[in-house]
Order: structure tokens, then sequence, then C-alpha cells
């Protein structure tokens, strides 16, 4: 029973009585209704019966037997209409007894005049008005039996209509009453008793009446006021004990942060565990810190930072075996450790028991699965970990893992970076210079041939070749010069393009022009490198082999970017570019792989040379 007590439960069987209430009489208004519209339509079409009848009566006297068959079809419909009833409009002979038993009579005095008129020969005039005004006696008694019958359904449905505005008026005030009685008055006792609490009177209790939800909300009022009074007697001492732990907390927050500060701007791996030695021995108040470094194999630790430690224990375990010290764990059982030194073993504590350490706190520094290293904390005087510092330490431990690692890749970025530049200048090298250098040393040793032969024609024309050498060489090295120093802005790749085209037009005298075309978004910067490089290269091999006079650079900024180099130079045969010894194609050709991009050269004999290289959707640049 105790699920009816609830005020939901009782609000709920009070409305829901009501709601049954009404919706069984809407339910049987609707009914009634319905009832009433169907009797209309079937009063509407006995009428139309009766005018069917007569019409009828009048054709018999013409004597006209197709219109005769034809009228007494419609009326058969019109009793099969009835009979059968139209829901859709609707339509039906009402179902009580008195319309019943008419609507058969109807039924069978049709059938005996159907059978009568339509028989040969037909009856005169005079008999069949005679016969129709009987006929249709019959249908007035269906019409009165089913307007008696309406009547009857109009009376239920005021009646109910009644009945309706009077559970509307009994529902309103039963749900008024009810809710002063479940919800208004034992809301403004609670009202009243939070008054009272609020103006001191930490006495106030509320009386507990019901077992519904506001008794137990009385309850839980009671208990609130017991507890508050209860906190109040030593308010001071629960506040003082808040403030220290929030105190507490706080420094602790502001140790994390200022550790991630300090990880995120130290530049130098020292500097970082110097760093982090200090705070931790801040942070905990130890005596003495000390950061420890592990290789990949965990086989020996490394001392690299330490903040109050004497020095002979800084000397003597620089770096120390993994598991040949209490500090200095193995991967395997790593985890934070109270160690006590024992006064009477001093011998199995070493240095630490010299130096005066009562406890020594072990916390490995792991970055996921891989153990980077321990924090060692030094204690003069017996010392414990709690919860809310052995986490403190913890995660400090966890930054200074995270930041070495940061800057052990930070290390290998750069080691990359160089390695890459090394590598684009060695190849840069090897394709201009090296070969220069290869070909003038095969004509060096024909050019000692020659002066040993004393061929002096063919002397001459070896430093002839040698000197074209020569200056090929240092072209080449000019351009490498100028190549490494043009760079983009980061912003905007036309600046660099319009000065790489200045250099070239001051190099090489031919006339050049820039068109741009479009406002699309700049490129990634390291795009931009790529495609300024594969320009340079076109250039160079205008400069090396196309004999042109005028160069042209298209530039189409829209998706997908386009940047065209033309020359009106002697140009070459297409086809033969994958076959051919260029290497400065295939450089062009590299570069424009490494963004994903494309190269088409497009030439002919005399007709000058159009290279189109064609970049990616941003999507794909992206990734």
């Amino acid at each position: 029973m105790k699920k009816f007590q609830t005020l939901a439960a009782k609000l709920g069987i009070i409305g829901g009585l009501l709601l049954l209430a009404a919706s069984v009489s809407i339910g049987y208004t609707l009914w009634a209704s319905w009832q009433l519209e169907g009797g209309a339509a079937a009063v509407n079409e006995a009428g139309r019966m009766r005018m069917q009848t007569w019409r009828l009566a009048q054709t018999l006297a013409r004597g006209d037997p197709a219109h005769i068959e034809a009228q007494a079809d419609q009326f058969e419909q019109s009793v099969a209409l009835l009979r059968n009833g139209d829901p859709a409009r609707p339509l039906f002979v009402p179902r009580d007894a008195r319309s019943t038993d008419a609507f058969a009579d109807v039924q069978r005095a049709w059938t005996l005049v159907r059978g009568h008129w339509t028989a040969s020969p037909v009856p005169d005039s005079a008999q069949a008005a005679a016969e129709a005004e009987d006929f249709v006696k019959h249908i007035d008694r269906l019409v009165s039996a089913i307007e008696g019958r309406l009547s009857y359904l109009t009376a239920i449905l005021n009646m109910l209509q009644v009945f309706m505005i009077g559970l509307t008026i009994a529902s309103a005030v039963t749900l008024l009453y009810s809710a002063y009685i479940f919800v208004f008055n034992p809301l403004e006792r609670l009202k009243t008793g939070l008054a009272r609490v609020r103006e001191g009177d930490l006495t106030a209790r509320v009386k507990v009446d019901s077992n519904d939800e506001f008794g137990t909300l009385s309850e839980g009022f009671n208990r609130m006021a017991e507890t508050l009074q209860e906190l109040y007697q030593n308010l001071e001492v629960k506040v003082e004990e808040k403030t220290e732990r929030l105190a507490a907390q706080n420094a602790r927050l502001s140790t994390l942060y200022e550790a991630s500060a300090f990880a995120a701007h130290a530049a130098t791996f020292d500097e970082l565990a110097s760093g982090f030695a200090r705070l931790a021995r801040l942070a905990v108040k130890a005596d003495a810190t000390a950061v420890r470094w592990t290789d990949e194999a965990n086989q020996r630790y490394l001392l690299v930072a330490s903040d109050g430690l004497p020095t002979e224990i800084s000397e003597s375990e620089k770096c120390i075996p993994t598991g040949g010290c209490h500090c200095g764990q193995q991967h395997a059982q790593a985890g934070t450790r109270v160690i006590p030194i024992h006064p009477a073993h001093p011998g199995s504590f070493g240095h630490c028991s010299k130096a005066g350490f009562s406890t020594v706190i072990g916390v490995p520094v792991k970055l996921q699965d891989r153990m980077v290293g321990e924090l060692d904390l030094f204690f003069n005087v017996p010392a414990t970990l709690t919860d809310e510092d052995r986490v403190l330490i913890e995660t400090m431990g966890s930054h200074l893992a995270v930041a070495l690692e940061g800057l052990r890749a930070g290390a290998l970025e750069r080691e990359a970076a160089v390695a890459a530049e090394r590598n684009l200048l060695a190849r840069e090298m090897h394709d201009s210079i090296a070969q220069s250098l290869a070909f003038m040393k095969i004509q060096i040793g024909l050019l000692r041939g020659a002066i040993r032969h004393a061929d002096e024609p063919r002397v001459e024309r070896t430093v002839g070749e040698l000197d074209a050498g020569i200056h090929e060489s240092l072209s080449d090295v000019r351009e490498l010069l100028l190549n490494f120093r043009t760079r983009t802005s980061g912003e905007d790749i036309i600046p660099a393009l319009r000065t790489t085209l200045q250099k070239f037009e001051h190099q090489t005298g031919l006339a050049t022009h820039l068109s741009v075309e479009g406002h699309g978004v700049p490129l990634p910067a390291d795009v931009q490198v790529q495609v300024l490089h594969v320009v340079q290269e076109a250039l160079s091999n205008i400069r090396k082999h196309a004999h042109a006079t005028e160069v042209w650079l298209d530039v189409q900024q829209e998706p997908p970017w386009r940047v065209t180099v033309r020359d009106n130079g002697c140009g070459f045969v297409s086809g033969a570019v994958q076959n051919d010894r260029h290497i400065g194609l295939r450089i062009m050709h590299e570069r424009a792989e490494r963004i994903g991009a494309a190269v088409l050269i497009d030439s002919m004999p005399e007709s000058g040379t159009r290279i189109v290289l064609t970049l990616p959707e941003r999507r794909r640049l992206a990734a």
C-alpha cells in the first residue's frame, strides 16, 4: 500500500478517475453524435424514396416499361443503401427494434409493389396512385421510427452535456481541494520552517503527517536543520580545516602549473632536470632531491640533476646499476616507494645513512610503458606520503617524462631537418657541380695527352672546353646560391616568385613576365618551398638548354593551383623526355611527387617549351 501513499499516486488516482469519467462521457457523446448523423442521413434518404415512389407511379401512368425498370432499380439502390448503410457519410438505419421493424415492413411492401408494377399488364394510373400512397405510408412509419430514435438520442446528448458541465466544475473543485490538502498546505509548512531557519532559528522543525513526497521532504528538512545545528556548534573548526585543505590544494595546483610552465619553456636537458629537482623539493618540503635518467634497456641510472644533495652522494652515485641500490628501480617493479632508513642497519643504506637521511621516496618517471628515469626525495626525519602528495609528485614525474620526450623529439626533428637540408644540398651539387667537375677532369686528362703529343689544335679545343666548363660550374654555383637564398614569406608565394624572376632576368639578360590570376587561399609553407624549387629548376633548364629570349610565368591561384613556365626557345621532342638524360626534369618530377602534384612538359622543336605544375586539392595538401 506504500505506493498509493505518494503524492504522485494520490493525484494520479484522483486525476485518473476524473479522466475516466470524462472519457466515458466524451465517448458516449461521440457515439450519440454519430448515431444522430447516420439517422438524419437515413431520414433524408427515406424522403428521397417517397419522391421516387411518386415519380414511379407517374411513369406507370405513361406506360413506359424501360423507364419503369430503371426507376425501380434506382429505388432498389436506395433500399440497399438503407439496409447496408454508408459509414463514410455516415448513413444507416438506427438499430432499435421500432426502426428495424419499420424498415423490414418497407422492404416487404416494396417487394410486393415492385412485383405488381413491373408485371404485365401494368396497373392504370388510379390504381398506381392508390398503391403509391399506401406504400408511402410504410415509408412515413419508417421516418417516424427513425425520428423517434433521434429524439431519444438528442435527449441523452443534452443530458450528457449537462453532466459534462457538472463534471468539469466538480473536477476543478476536486483538484483545487486536493492541491490544497496535498501540496499547498505542506508547502506552506515547509516555507514557514525555512523562514525560521533563515532568521537563525536552527531549532525549527516541520511536522511530518504523511508518507508522500512532502513527508519525505519534511523529514529531510528536519535532518538538515539538525545537521546545521550540529555544524554551527563547531563551524570555526571545520572552516579552518577546510581552509587549510583548500590552501594545500591550491599550493599543489600552483606547483603543477609552475612545473607545466617550466617544462614548456625549458630549453635544455640540464635546465629541465635542475628545475624539476628544485620544484619537487619545494612541493613536498623535502631536504634534498635527485633526478636520475635511465637508458633504453634500463640497465643503469645516471644522476643528471640534484638539489640540496650532499656532494659525497652526488659524486659517488653519478651512475648506479639498476637494482644496485634502493634508488634506481627496475622497470618491471617500478612504482612510488617510501623507503625508511633504519639506524640499526646503516650499512645497507650507504651514503644516505651517513648523510643523516631518515627516509627516501623514489618516484619512477615513466612515459606510457617506457621507463625514462627516477625522481628521488630525501628527508632528514621519518616521513610519509599522503595520497594528495603522492598524486602531486607522480603527476610532476609525468610532466618531467613528457618534457624530456619533447626535448628528445625536438632534437630529433632538428637533426632530421639538418639532414634533409644536407641531402638537398648534396643532391643539387651532385646534379650540377659534381657532373661539371667530372667533365673537366676528363678534359684535363685529354689536355695532358694533347700537350704530351704537342697537338696545338687539340690543346686549344680542350682549353676552350675547360673554360666553358668552368663558366658552367660558376653559373651552377651562383644558381645554387640564388635558390638557397630565395625563401617564401610564409603567407604568399608570389613575392618569392617575383624575386626569383628578377634575379633570373638580371643573371641571364632574358625578358621575364609574371601573370597572376585569382585570389586563392595561400599554400602551406612546405608546399610553397617545393613549388618555388620546381620553378627555379625550370628556369635553370631554360638558361642551359632553351636558347630563349623571353620567359613567362603564369600563376593561377584558384583551385586547383596551376603554375606554368613558358619560353620561346628551341624546344625538343616531348616523347623523348622519359628516355632523356636531363637531370633537371627528373628533379622537378621528384619535387612534385612530394606534395602530390603533377608536372606536364609540352614542347615541340622550334616552338618553345611549356612546363605546367598542377597542385592537388587543398584537402589532399592538408593530408
